[in-house]
């Protein structure tokens, strides 16, 4: 045994206490008994070989949860608490049940703590005797089904620690029951004790990075009025920023820490908009949001924190790098948007929080990286790219875990997180015993990470997981809460970070694309969703060049492309693409407004005429650069005198109509198909054409001669009618009567209101 301790890098000391430990425990015949017992009849016999030791059945009998550990890494003088919870999970009642606290030898390196974390159940000679019996716990009973709390209290110097190190550290809880009259370990539960006095010569530098990132929540969508009121596709980012929620329990708990910020800038623009007067989309419309308050209180608390702090700013909606260097890159446009969403994301940051954040660092998923994301990242700005040590991984076999920064070509820094520490709080950390253990394990790993080369000081990067629930956030924020003594470790920013000098054993070869993890690239964007992006982003640029206010259009819609390449839509594709066409729908909605009204069959009375042709604008502001064109496919119908085609610009204020007229002229009776479209002034079509017939009756020289007759008729009738009005006044005169003749009243108007409904069936145009 004495050897085993040796090579697992123990001084002579420990290995000794460990041995008289483990004697001691096994001193007494019931439990040797038991440990020797022969399978079928269960008397002692000859003992077996070390190696056919199987640990005691009945060992998981017991669930035991270590709650709290306080404090987490000791230090002398200090009394150590352990309390936690029992659960006896076995069929029978457990009496004169006892806990105890059990503290192993050193663990020797990284490796060591990870196997550590492996073994399950109470095995004899590798797990320690008890400490003292005075510091246990008694339980007169524990019956099935039943959990109960308990507490150890044990003083640091009855411990028996020696050299700085990690130490395993279990909680047991031995018995008996009906079937067993001896007494044995029915449940353990191993942790670990980092064990560092007093602050090492040369300290680990610690980057944590303290990510704000949140799905998207606003849609392109703004309400019809001047300040272009936003729209949501719910109210669900309100519960995360209210107090307890997790964005707010990430800003507290990250005012207390030394963290640096990694901020996704859509996360600030949509607490920015929540702020404001907002609607939450409800089936066909929208509701009036009432969160207000909650936004503005976020807001402001989480510019007093980074007030100080160094922030680093993700490009706007945090954009799939992986995603675009594999699906996206070969589709005209996705690498300006990622442009541009690096450029918007440094001014809202700036606008939002009133500090200049740093852009110079790309963060894939998972630290994953290949050549592709690398020219992806690099394209965008990016001079630092944060990739993961299971992504980069060593392959100069170094004793140590060397410097997160290191030259991967091309001017670009890789800054390489620790896997291990980076995938600590993954998980659920609901249960106060799975945080526990996930928070001993992280500052055992810092510990055990200094010690491999305690001359040699070393730059360590933690990357979590970018969306930490409330309860991660609290499990990481009690880890860090831990180093605070700066024993072994002192924090350090990102950007120093990402300045410190390379190890130069240090691996900088980037893996081959083949390498890129299956999992991660099945969850990738399609490529279908970067041609999304460009369809709706050419309907964009189009539409544009007709409004006399872009800016209502272009931010918003810019922000929903941003936010459609975003790296939360993994493993959500129905979603992802459900966004995209809601996008697409509504840009189709807004294009709609502006469009030719329907028009009837047009009658020509004669050679000329003018054909007047309606546009309507329900837009809220004005649109210009617009032209209407006419065809005819009849060569005897032309228009303003210059052929069968013929085009007018169309300039309409916001909320209006306009009536385009063209005049035309025709040779001869008979019909014609005149198409009407609009174009923007590149020529480029806008909208759907509309069709519609122009009938040409010319007039002849018996309808003359008809027409002739008639004015005839009507001069010789008003000659009639003048001799005998005549005769009646003079006859009037005669008698006696006088006064003016009456005047006839003024004919009534046969034209009605100006209308933009379609025109009526067989309209009559009149030169």
């Amino acid at each position: 045994m004495a050897q085993a301790a040796d090579i697992q890098g123990m001084r002579p000391s420990p290995a000794r206490r460990w041995l008289r430990r483990t004697a001691s425990g096994l001193i007494g015949a019931p439990l040797l008994a038991g440990l020797l017992a022969g399978p079928a009849t269960g008397s002692a016999g000859a003992a077996e070989p070390v190696k056919a030791v199987k640990a005691p059945t009945g060992s998981r009998t017991v669930d035991v949860s270590l709650d709290t550990l306080s404090p987490a890494a000791p230090v002398e003088g200090d009394t150590l608490t352990v309390s936690g919870t029992l659960t006896n999970q076995g069929k029978e009642t457990i009496d004169d049940a006892e806990v105890d606290l059990r503290v192993g030898p050193r663990l020797s390196g990284r490796g060591e703590v990870d196997d550590a974390a492996k073994r399950k159940g109470y095995l004899p000679g590798a797990d320690p005797a008890p400490i003292d019996d005075k510091f246990a716990v008694k339980l007169p009973a524990l019956r099935k089904g039943i959990s109960q709390n308990f507490t150890l209290t044990v003083p640091v110097d009855k411990l028996d620690l020696d050299a700085s190190g990690v130490y395993q550290l279990g909680v047991s809880v031995s018995g008996r029951t009906s079937s067993s009259s001896y007494e044995q370990v029915l449940g353990i539960q191993r942790s670990y004790l980092p064990w560092q006095p007093e602050k090492s010569d040369k300290r680990t530098k610690l980057t944590f990075l303290w990510p704000l990132i949140a799905s998207p929540h606003v849609t392109a969508q703004t309400r019809s009025d001047e300040q272009q009121t936003p729209v949501f596709t719910d109210d669900s980012l309100a519960k995360e920023l209210a107090p307890g929620g997790r964005l707010e329990q990430m800003v507290a708990l990250g005012s207390r820490l030394p963290v640096t910020w990694v901020i996704d800038p859509d996360l600030l623009a949509s607490a920015a908009a929540m702020a404001g007067p907002y609607h939450v989309k409800s089936g066909e419309s929208t509701v009036p949001g009432t969160n207000q308050a909650v936004a503005r209180q976020w807001l402001t608390a989480l510019e007093k924190v980074v007030e100080d702090g160094k922030v680093i700013a993700l490009p706007f909606g945090d954009p799939d790098l992986a995603s675009i260097a594999h699906r996206g890159k070969g589709v005209s446009g996705t690498l300006s948007h990622l442009q541009n969403a690096s450029t918007v994301g440094a001014t809202t940051v700036e606008t939002i929080l009133h500090v200049k954040p740093s852009t110079d660092f790309a963060w894939p998923v998972n630290g994953a990286v290949d050549p592709g994301i690398v020219d992806v990242a690099t394209s965008a700005g990016a001079h630092n790219v944060i990739a993961r040590s299971d992504s980069l991984r060593e392959t100069g076999n170094l004793p140590y875990t060397p410097t997160a920064a290191r030259p991967i070509g091309g001017g670009t820094t890789a800054v390489v997180a620790d896997a291990r520490l980076s995938t600590a709080f993954e998980g659920s950390m609901l249960r106060a015993g799975t945080s526990t253990l996930a928070v001993q394990k992280f500052l055992a790993q810092t510990l055990a990470l200094t010690e491999q080369a305690p001359d040699n000081e070393r730059s360590i990067v933690v990357a979590p997981q970018r969306m930490p629930t409330a309860a991660q956030a609290q499990s990481m924020a009690r880890a860090l809460q831990a180093l605070s003594g700066d024993r072994w470790t002192q924090p350090q920013e990102l950007v120093a970070a990402a300045e410190v000098k390379p190890d130069p054993l240090a691996t900088t070869k980037v893996p081959r694309a083949s390498a890129y993890p299956k999992k991660l690239r099945s969850q990738e964007l399609p490529t279908q969703a970067f041609q999304d992006i460009r369809t709706t982003q050419g309907s964009v640029d189009s539409f544009e060049t007709i409004l006399t206010q872009p800016e209502r259009v272009v931010t918003p819609f810019g922000n929903a492309v941003n936010r459609s390449m975003s790296t939360s839509w993994r493993g959500r594709a129905p979603e992802a693409r459900e966004y995209r066409d809601a996008v697409l729908r509504y840009l189709k909605d807004l294009t709609g407004e502006v469009q030719l009204i329907d028009k009837s069959d047009v009658t020509l009375s004669g050679r000329s005429a003018t054909i007047p042709v309606t546009v309507q604008n329900k837009l809220v502001q004005g649109v210009d650069r617009l032209v209407l064109r006419l065809s005819s496919d009849n060569i005897r119908l032309k228009f303003n005198d210059d052929g069968t085609k013929a085009e007018l610009p169309v300039r309409i204020a916001g909320g209006h109509s306009q009536s385009v007229k063209f005049d035309t002229a025709t040779s001869a009776n008979g019909r014609a198909q005149v198409t009407a479209r609009l174009f923007t002034e590149d020529g480029t079509p806008y909208g759907e054409e509309m069709t519609f017939t122009v009938k040409v009756s010319e007039v002849t020289p018996t309808v003359l001669l008809v027409i002739a007759g008639g004015l005839l008729l009507l001069v010789l009738a008003g000659v009639r009618m003048y001799t005998a009005r005549k005769r009646a006044v003079a006859s009037d005169t005669a008698n006696g009567h006088g006064g003016e003749p009456e005047q006839p009243s003024d004919p009534t108007p046969d034209t009605g209101p100006e209308s933009g409904a379609p025109s009526g069936t067989g309209e009559k145009v009149d030169r």
